[in-house]
């Protein structure tokens, strides 16, 4: 648990420091961002699903929560204007800012709550390709969230304090789950609507980084490898 907590923290501090040495530029987190949304979008499939169709007593009430899930994440893109896709548009108001950081605080506290749990499938607190997935998720948003708060080279109070309440949202949802002891069937509905969101979010950067849907080696390529290494991390690593 500790571990877990404290790979969340840096590795999303190391996504919003890299934002000192480099632009806010789409293109600087164009790779990254292929291969997290690649790896989550794999994770959801050979991870998240087994696991939730294996607890889940009523499959079709899964499958609902899922789809609510995919649109709920919609609907927090809409004060987040998609940044953690790379889209950097100025948010002029403070009020605007904060909107984004508490969209994205929202979306982390359910991600979290994923990483403690007992399962029939993956031992408590270890969930090493869940927990991967996450971090490569949220080091490409906490860049994309110091855009938001400052285009300066140099971090203001704001960005310190925003990259702080964001590196601590997904170790807060993961020590509240460890806590809650969520009963089987809602853990269930907790996997079907944080895995809904998992695949808004990796089907749109598919989507947003292939414009024209022009054909581009290097992010088959990638994408394939993140696969892999999703599909290695879940075979041993479990």
């Amino acid at each position: 648990m500790t571990l877990t907590i404290i790979l969340l923290i840096i590795g999303t501090f190391i996504g919003g420091l890299a934002s000192i040495p480099l632009e806010y530029q789409p293109k600087n987190i164009f790779l990254p961002l292929i291969f997290g949304g690649a790896y989550l979008f794999s994770i959801t499939i050979i991870h998240i699903f087994p696991e939730l169709f294996f607890l889940s007593s009523n499959p079709t009430e899964a499958g609902l929560l899922i789809l609510f899930g995919f649109f709920f994440q919609q609907f927090l893109e809409y004060f987040t204007s998609g940044v953690e896709h790379g889209h950097f548009q100025e948010h002029k108001s403070t009020r605007s800012k904060y909107y984004v950081l508490v969209a994205l605080v929202v979306h982390s506290l359910m991600e979290g709550a994923l990483l403690t749990h007992d399962s029939p499938l993956h031992e408590q607190n270890n969930s090493y390709t869940l927990l991967f997935g996450i971090i490569l998720h949220k080091a490409p948003a906490a860049f994309a969230l110091m855009a938001v708060f400052n285009r300066k080279s140099k971090f203001s109070r704001q960005q310190w304090m925003a990259l702080t309440i964001f590196s601590l949202s997904s170790p807060i949802g993961a020590i509240a789950n460890n806590y809650l002891d969520l009963s089987e069937e809602k853990l269930s509905l907790l996997l079907a609507f944080v895995s809904g969101a998992f695949l808004h979010i990796s089907t749109t950067i598919f989507v947003e980084t292939s414009p024209g849907h022009r054909f581009r080696f290097n992010k088959i390529a990638i994408s394939i490898i993140a696969a892999l290494l999703a599909i290695f991390t879940e075979l041993y690593f479990e």
